[in-house]
């Protein structure tokens, strides 16, 4: 499995610590930039020096959120065909399908238990390891 360059955009800083919690458990040689919002987001893709191969997504975010980032990227030729994953506590049916609708490769729902949490990263770590992915 190949290491990735994932870019985390997730306003909850327990949330990030726990991300990085599961990555050390896992003995994980993935990389790892962080955003607390989705324009710092932004900042960091429009900058040219960090091309992630997936990006991981809170929708529940201040400023931009979720499915207004998922736009932006979307109809930008540059970042279109990066994989988009949502993380979030969001189950409505309502966001799931707008946001299959703009594009997303995957939606994910937080689970409350840690374990449960583990498990979800491993996987979503090891799918998107494994794929072949678009570098532009």
């Amino acid at each position: 499995m190949k290491s990735l360059k994932i870019l985390f955009v997730e306003d909850d800083l327990i949330e990030v610590m726990k991300f990085h919690r599961v990555l050390e458990k896992l003995q994980s040689d993935h990389q790892v930039i962080e955003a607390s919002n989705a324009e710092f987001a932004l900042n960091i893709l429009r900058d040219q020096q960090y091309k992630p191969d997936i990006i991981i997504l809170d929708l529940n975010m201040p400023k931009i959120n979720g499915i207004e980032f998922l736009n932006i990227l979307k109809k930008d030729a540059l970042f279109k065909y990066i994989p988009i994953i949502i993380l979030t506590t969001s189950a409505n049916q309502r966001d799931v399908k707008e946001c299959f609708e703009i594009g997303i490769a995957g939606y994910l729902l937080k689970p409350l238990k840690y374990d449960d949490y583990v498990l979800i990263i491993k996987g979503l770590l090891d799918y998107w390891s494994q794929n072949i992915l678009i570098s532009i």
